[in-house]
């Protein structure tokens, strides 16, 4: 079920009225947000891209979600894929979420260290977890599509300090004593 939820006294078009795209990143780039990169294979190739925009959905049953902006050239093979991985990102891995990030990398290229999943999805070596999931729901939302995966299996490899995404760069995690 979809449903748009406007406000009272709103409608439709009111949508246009939205907050300055400027605006809105800049109040966005306070937010701190985990790194993964999704992978999967697609027509015998592994692709990948980079997502600050993971979350946790239900645990009954088990579902996460990304978004994917919809003029992403990487999308097209991701959602012909019948599954795909989310690799967790650790704090030392800024450099491999940047060239997951840029257009026209080759991004299982070396350094990028990587083995297949056991459905054949790449995963990236050195990551905090590693989640397998099936494509659960897709929903177009304004320019981007937001992709729910089913888990179908999970792996925690090195559950250290993850990778931020804060005001347009990467950090780390530092916990209160």
């Amino acid at each position: 079920m979809t449903e748009t939820l406007l406000g009272p006294g709103l409608d439709a078009d009111d949508h246009k009225r939205g907050l300055d795209a400027g605006d809105y990143k800049r109040a966005l780039a306070v937010h701190a947000a985990g790194v993964v990169v999704i992978t999967a294979r697609s027509g015998g190739a592994p692709v990948g891209l980079t997502a600050t925009s993971f979350s946790s959905v239900s645990l009954d049953p088990p579902l996460v979600s990304f978004y994917v902006d919809q003029s992403s050239t990487t999308w097209p093979s991701l959602r012909a894929a019948d599954h795909f991985a989310v690799n967790v990102l650790a704090s030392d891995q800024a450099e491999l979420a940047t060239r997951f990030a840029r257009k026209g990398a080759d991004r299982f290229a070396e350094p990028t260290r990587w083995r297949p999943g056991p459905l054949g999805a790449p995963l990236i070596e050195d990551v905090s977890a590693h989640l397998i999931c099936l494509p659960y729901e897709r929903v177009g939302v304004g320019d981007h599509v937001l992709v729910v995966g089913l888990v179908t299996q999970a792996e925690v490899r090195a559950p250290g300090r993850p990778l931020l995404y804060h005001q347009g760069r990467f950090g780390r995690f530092i916990a209160h004593p």
